[in-house]
């Protein structure tokens, strides 16, 4: 076995961290939404998340990695990610979790169409034919009319658009800033933000026994989830590993059906697939001319 031969198992091992951890998020979301409402979700998984990263810098010695130049970067990032965040947690307490996960694939077609603006990259004919055929999918996915047009399909596709302008500053952040940095700021801005948004009314609910291991898991599902993919990205190129992740959505759709009773739409499936190649296409694309170069 020759060398890209192991880094492609290696990312193949964190691919399958990533898709269980972003799958027990979604369930541990269900089931702590049944007695909190998103904010405080987002709150006490932040609390969890920070207490994890200061842990880890402090064993570490890495404190001297976090810097202060960026913070309105950081905040417009966080605003974005807490955002979606919500969004998504709100979808998955209301909406079959393989809808939510399939309208969740559709972030990138939404970098391809705001990194012209955002970042001054080239709009190219692949990227217009890649978001055409994404908004299709979409289309397909959730069938708009209204008796299917509800909350869930709203927000869970909604937070898609804010995960990929968080995915967008955070590749401004990744430019000047470690992966230490964005962690400690991300965690930390969150749970002020949490914290404002469930207490601003005075009635902010606090963890049973029944709802806090739901929250533990919430806070390092959240981080494992994303280091895990982060890490398989570094092992081996994108059009290995987007196709594992991928594997995400026959995974949360076998686990609806499981836990909770959900149908497996076929609609949904086909919807999420043309959403999948779309991406996959531009990613190949994307690479050849980046070699050519």
């Amino acid at each position: 076995m020759d060398q890209q031969d192991m880094h492609t198992g290696r990312a193949a091992l964190w691919m399958l961290g990533a898709i269980a951890s972003f799958s027990a998020m979604a369930i541990a979301g269900r089931e702590a939404g049944l007695a909190l409402d998103t904010f405080e979700i987002m709150f006490y998984r932040s609390l969890v998340g920070f207490i994890i990263v200061a842990t880890v810098l402090s064993a570490t010695g890495r404190w001297r990695e976090v810097q202060r130049k960026r913070l309105g970067t950081h905040f417009l990032r966080n605003a974005a990610h807490f955002t979606g965040q919500n969004l998504w947690f709100f979808a998955v307490t209301v909406s079959p979790l393989a809808l939510v996960f399939a309208l969740e694939f559709t972030s990138p077609i939404w970098v391809l169409l705001l990194s012209p603006l955002l970042l001054g990259e080239r709009l190219t004919r692949i990227k217009v034919l890649a978001a055409l055929a994404g908004f299709i999918g979409i289309l397909i996915v959730a069938r708009p009319s209204p008796e299917t047009l509800d909350a869930g399909v709203i927000t869970a596709a909604t937070s898609a658009v804010f995960f990929a302008l968080t995915g967008i500053l955070t590749k401004r952040l990744t430019r000047k800033e470690s992966i230490a940095s964005i962690l400690l700021w991300l965690t930390l801005m969150q749970l002020v933000m949490g914290l404002v948004a469930a207490g601003w009314d005075g009635d902010m609910a606090l963890p049973d026994t029944g709802t806090a291991p739901w929250l533990v898991l919430i806070g390092i599902a959240g981080l494992t989830a994303h280091f895990c993919l982060t890490t398989a990205l570094s092992l081996a190129p994108a059009t290995t590993v987007i196709p594992i992740d991928f594997a995400r959505l026959p995974v949360i759709a076998l686990a609806g059906m499981l836990i909770y009773g959900e149908k497996l739409d076929f609609w949904v499936l086909a919807g999420a697939a043309l959403i999948f190649g779309a991406n996959y296409v531009n990613i190949v694309v994307s690479n050849r001319r980046a070699a050519a170069a």
